[in-house]
């Protein structure tokens, strides 16, 4: 039986990244490491740092891991491509030229047996009024037609720009740090969501950088995958039991 993969925030591009080259090469040296050993890979948004689709055009770059997603998916990998709050603006490019299968929204999806909630994670428990109204101008059809209007040359500079600041004015570029079972967004709205869903067994998300496994319940767990800036976690399912892991290069235990 083959595995299944989970994934997010590599934010590949980031201005904010000193390493990144390295960092793209080792997303796609892992890739490739697990491309004869997986059923699926599901990526749950901000793969990248910004992404903007223009009908004829795409952002510069990311050849390497453009390429590995398309051999995945000549393979027979089925590829999820989740959006996040950075790569929201996907059109059909990733879908026709990569294979990719591309999800807007959180997923629900039996995987071997078990039912698994699948989302990039932001808006979900967030109540930051500014971050929602963010989030609702980044998903306005109006603004991103405005937004398309703008030449590439200038638009994808500010969106890399903005990008860029956004994550420097962290406290050494990093996310606050877990905010215990009652304060942890995303836990607070697996439990809440597990009220009404019960049969929910796993729930996976991205976006908050952190690494995190905890049982909600003796049927339920919620993890966080971590990133691929300096943690470089996934989570793997192998039909029996799911495990947060860390790549390294060389291993060849995955």
């Amino acid at each position: 039986m083959k595995s299944i993969y989970f994934l997010s925030d590599a934010h590949l591009g980031s201005r904010a990244i000193a390493h990144s080259r390295t960092q793209e090469r080792r997303v796609v040296n892992f890739l490739d490491s697990i491309k004869h050993k997986a059923a699926a890979v599901y990526l749950l948004g901000d793969m990248f740092d910004f992404w903007y689709e223009f009908r004829l055009v795409v952002p510069k770059g990311y050849t390497r891991f453009l390429g590995k997603l398309s051999e995945l998916t000549d393979l027979g990998v089925e590829v999820h491509f989740f959006i996040g709050n950075h790569d929201i603006w996907c059109g059909d490019y990733l879908t026709r030229e990569c294979g990719v299968i591309l999800h807007r929204k959180p997923m629900t999806v039996e995987l071997y047996g078990k039912e698994f909630y699948l989302a990039h994670g932001d808006g979900l428990g967030d109540n930051d009024k500014k971050f929602k109204l963010l989030r609702a101008m980044f998903h306005s059809r109006t603004l991103q037609t405005l937004f398309s209007c703008i030449h590439p040359r200038w638009s994808v500079e500010l969106g890399l720009n903005w990008a860029k600041h956004s994550r420097l004015k962290r406290i050494d570029g990093k996310e606050p740090e877990y905010q215990g079972e009652a304060n942890e967004p995303l836990v607070c709205y697996a439990k809440e969501y597990s009220k009404t869903h019960p049969e929910i067994n796993y729930y996976i998300f991205g976006h908050r950088h952190i690494e995190l496994d905890l049982m909600l319940s003796s049927t339920s767990r919620v993890l966080i995958l971590g990133d691929w800036i300096n943690l470089f976690s996934y989570a793997v399912y192998d039909g029996e039991n799911l495990f947060l892991e860390n790549y390294i290069e060389g291993e060849s235990r995955l």
